[in-house]
């Protein structure tokens, strides 16, 4: 009887303790919250033709270091498959030399190169340093001299916007706001901690990431557009461009759930940009006015 009375009071003590364990520590989240915002702030750039304000702490010359350590590693082993001659490699090196000459006014002093790789793959990308690459797979949807043009636009335009290097950036601060989340919860219980985890790493996913990516997106798709109409390809392509890479796409998930905007948005968003890219493409190509 007396056991049973000491074990009962013991563990009333004891559920006692459990329950005064404290809560989320807030004071913490924002010292994590203030180091954030520094690092913010003192670490803002332009985006060129666009002008919007982004994070980025990665000098130019390192990026471009990484971009050539980077496209020397795809090239070696891709080597077997390089077309080195022929139609689809002198198109590409000509529309861009004309994309690049485009881009002469924000071009931080990129060692432009341009490759084709055989392969199936529907894909092209550019490199901090003007590093790009054409996989032969995207020719036939493509088309034409006009669609290739929006696409190696938009790819160099994620190089001269520095977008590899401010996803680092972001990606840092993302750190810097976990840890911050993680230290305030650590005088909680661990079913607590893990659901506030939990919750932090949803709104970081959907919240942040994702859409922090598709506006990475969006904005290659503006300045490439402007970039192609100063190059004299016709931007009125780029909307009939990605119809056709919606009709081969096949099933995609909902936008808020992928790093690219859906191919209808970006036809919407190239109708909308039209006007703009239409009186560059006149301007700068009085040979061809539309």
């Amino acid at each position: 009887m007396v056991y049973g009375r000491q074990r009962r009071g013991y563990a009333r003590r004891s559920g006692g303790m459990r329950r005064r364990r404290g809560g989320f520590r807030w004071q913490i989240m924002l010292l994590f919250g203030i180091g954030a915002a520094v690092y913010y702030f003192a670490n803002q750039k332009t985006v060129p033709y666009t002008g919007r304000k982004q994070l980025r702490t990665m000098k130019p010359a390192a990026e471009m270091q990484l971009g050539l350590q980077s496209y020397q590693q795809i090239l070696n082993d891709n080597a077997p498959n390089l077309v080195r001659s022929g139609p689809n490699y002198d198109i590409v090196n000509e529309i861009g030399a004309k994309i690049a000459r485009a881009a002469s006014d924000s071009d931080p002093g990129f060692e432009w190169a341009f490759n084709v790789i055989d392969s199936p793959q529907a894909n092209a990308f550019a490199l901090p340093g003007g590093y790009t690459a054409v996989y032969t797979g995207l020719m036939p949807i493509a088309k034409n001299e006009d669609g290739l043009a929006v696409v190696m636009g938009h790819e160099v335009a994620h190089a001269l916007a520095h977008h590899g290097a401010e996803r680092m950036a972001q990606q840092n601060m993302q750190r810097i706001v976990g840890a911050g989340v993680a230290m305030g919860a650590g005088g909680m219980d661990y079913g607590s901690q893990r659901a506030v985890m939990g919750v932090f790493g949803g709104i970081s996913q959907y919240g942040f990431a994702l859409p922090f990516s598709r506006k990475h997106e969006s904005e290659a798709d503006y300045i490439g557009l402007i970039l192609m109409s100063r190059a004299c390809y016709d931007p009125r392509e780029a909307p009939r461009l990605w119809e056709r890479m919606g009709q081969q796409g096949g099933q995609t998930p909902p936008e808020f759930q992928s790093t690219h905007p859906s191919p209808q948005t970006r036809v919407d968003d190239f109708k909308r940009w039209m006007p703009e890219a239409i009186e560059i493409y006149n301007q700068s190509c009085p040979n061809k006015i539309r």
